[in-house]
């Protein structure tokens, strides 16, 4: 971790609790062949079943290890990210909704949030108990995932052109206009990061962080660029030359189309934008609010900004489902979303918002505080479309 300790002690504590349900050890109810427990340790993925009738599944995930740990329940492919949990604390639990078609799947345990996991083999087999859905339902459904669609689709329409702005710019030299153009380029990135990462094999090549690089993986992508245009906080730093700059500028672009091209015509669910929605808010706890994502340009609050606007987006799809199913659930989230927009709206500057190094204790700790009150209510975002 590359914060400063200080920074890290004030945060550690309100982060982890916002992203953590008080589960009991094991968790679920052993006579629910729908709830499945997992206990993750250093070393081991126990999963209670390795088969569930398909429809809304609980993945009730214990964390009694020693390293922060994350759960994946992946494709027959072994690539594609169906849901994931990140960033469950040690001795902490949290839970993942999902529904989840007949088919074949992975499930995996990522202890130290490193590496392809310990996965098992696990099987969704068919069941007439799907979730049913009234008339009224249906278009309303049909609605969030046609809206959603065209939001991630646009997004990477603006991606790819930004990114090519950028990229030509950094080739060509012209430093200070790449530099104003990166936040801004990785915007439309961050606001739709979880579908990136929902294509496993793309997402550590185009925005690993130089901290999570794992022994003998290539560094490429948007940080490795970030770290050529600001290294001033580098020691004994050596540019990268024009030959290097050109390589690293076309594999992003290649990264980026690739997404672009995978984006086109792909079919969601409601569960899929709910669980992103409470994704791009982990991310936003993982690395935005302490600091550690733009390490070397301090751009943080511009990604901040963007994966609230993602999570929120998401959120509004489903709102009128929501607004049907919990009022309650939508009124509070409603509020917390809003609460957390007026301090990013009060670090807003003429040419976007201020630098991470630039800003005080206590308006990182308001942030954290922000995040964490919306964290649990928008935990509870999937399980209540699925009801």
């Amino acid at each position: 971790m590359r914060t400063p300790l200080i920074v890290a002690l004030l945060l550690a504590t309100p982060l982890v609790a916002a992203c953590t349900e008080n589960a009991p050890a094991g968790g679920g109810d052993a006579g629910d062949a729908r709830t499945v427990s997992v206990t993750s340790t250093d070393d081991g993925c126990d999963v209670s079943t390795a088969e569930a009738p398909s429809g809304t599944l609980t993945f009730d995930v214990t964390n009694a290890g020693s390293q922060v740990t994350e759960f994946y329940l992946l494709g027959e492919d072994g690539l594609r990210i169906v849901a994931e949990v990140e960033n469950v604390g040690p001795q902490l639990s949290r839970q993942l909704v999902v529904n989840a078609p007949a088919g074949s799947y992975f499930t995996a345990c990522k202890p130290g949030m490193k590496g392809d996991g310990i996965r098992a083999d696990f099987t969704v087999t068919e069941s007439a108990d799907e979730p049913s859905v009234s008339a009224d339902d249906q278009e309303l459904v049909d609605a969030a995932l046609t809206n959603y669609s065209a939001y991630v689709q646009d997004q990477s329409d603006q991606l790819v052109a930004k990114t090519r702005e950028f990229v030509d710019l950094y080739e060509a030299g012209k430093d200070d206009e790449a530099r104003a153009l990166y936040p801004e380029a990785r915007t439309h990135w961050e606001r739709i990061e979880t579908v990136a990462e929902s294509f496993g094999d793309l997402d550590p090549r185009t925005d690993a962080r130089e901290a999570d690089l794992e022994p003998g993986q290539k560094w490429t992508g948007w940080h490795r660029i970030e770290k050529d245009l600001w290294p001033q906080l580098a020691e004994d730093y050596t540019p990268l030359t024009p030959k290097q700059r050109a390589f690293y500028a076309d594999d992003l672009m290649k990264n980026i189309t690739t997404l672009d091209n995978r984006v086109q015509g792909l079919d969601y669910t409601v569960d899929q934008i709910a669980n992103g929605s409470r994704g791009l808010l982990e991310e936003v706890a993982a690395g935005k609010v302490t600091g550690e994502e733009e390490y070397w340009s301090h751009t943080d609050l511009w990604d901040f900004q963007a994966n609230v606007d993602g999570a929120r987006v998401g959120f509004e799809g489903l709102e009128p489902i929501v607004e049907q199913k919990d009022p309650a659930l939508a009124k509070t989230l409603t509020a917390r979303f809003a609460d957390l927009q007026t301090l990013l709206d009060a670090q807003k500057t003429d040419t976007g918002f201020t630098f991470y190094d630039q800003l005080g204790q206590d308006e990182i700790k308001d942030l954290a505080n922000a995040v964490n009150a919306l964290s649990e209510p928008l935990s509870r975002l999937t399980a209540a479309v699925l009801s």
